[in-house]
């Protein structure tokens, strides 16, 4: 038994070893197409099933991330001036929010396809951008570039620009506003309702029950209508 939890452990060390080798457009193109394929095979997420989306997310897209850099780039300034367990929650919940972003633009996910540029790349780099582009039927397509840098455990994602804005520097002018009005714990509060209000949008709605002689109350449900598909089918 302990041979067997050995070789295991050594068959996931390699996996990990492995992806942290891949050069940065590899490990993107991979994720997204892994992605994909998931989409296009679960009629569940297609159906707008959000929390299954959550869980795509949680296990596909997240590892490649950097949240820490994330939040703290779109934070700015005010980031020095937050105390430990401050910077914990807005890490926490600036995660929190993006998930709920990202998993919600996958249930919108239909024919798009995704192709990406040929990377510049020198072998002493330790910070490049990918550049991909979402095609969609009957529509212009749209330019999305992850800002990723090298980090021991491979190479992680910090910052997405869509159709050239910045996601990071986007937030940063929103954050600043609620920081200077509100400080660090308001800033932290409107996160946390921003995820609760995704939360109940993106929550599937009973129709009225008709009243039915000797029968239980019956309930159809019915997908909403879910901003952000911009971001479907990427890294």
């Amino acid at each position: 038994m302990f041979r067997i939890f050995i070789n295991i452990l050594a068959g996931v060390l390699a996996l990990g070893a492995q992806a942290s080798e891949l050069s940065p457009d590899i490990l993107a193109k991979n994720t997204t197409q892994e992605v994909l394929a998931i989409l296009k095979a679960d009629k569940d997420i297609q159906s707008g099933n959000v929390k299954k989306a959550y869980e795509l997310v949680e296990a596909k897209v997240l590892p490649h991330f950097d949240f820490n850099r994330m939040t703290q780039l779109a934070v700015g300034k005010h980031w020095n001036s937050a105390s430990p367990q401050q910077k914990q929650a807005l890490v926490k919940e600036f995660r929190s929010l993006l998930v709920r972003t990202y998993a919600t633009s996958l249930t919108e996910f239909s024919n798009q396809t995704v192709e990406f540029k040929p990377l510049n790349m020198r072998p002493e780099d330790a910070q490049v951008t990918v550049k991909t582009e979402i095609n969609q039927p009957g529509g212009k397509p749209i330019p999305i570039d992850y800002e990723m840098y090298k980090t021991s455990f491979g190479w992680k994602v910090f910052d997405v620009a869509i159709d050239g804005v910045s996601l990071v520097i986007n937030y940063r002018s929103s954050f600043a506003n609620t920081i200077r009005q509100s400080g660090i714990d308001g800033l932290i509060a409107m996160l946390e309702a921003k995820s609760r209000s995704q939360d109940k949008a993106s929550a599937p709605k009973s129709s009225p029950a008709k009243p039915v002689s000797n029968a239980k109350p019956s309930a159809s449900f019915k997908g909403q209508t879910r901003p952000g598909s911009m971001q479907v089918a990427s890294l």
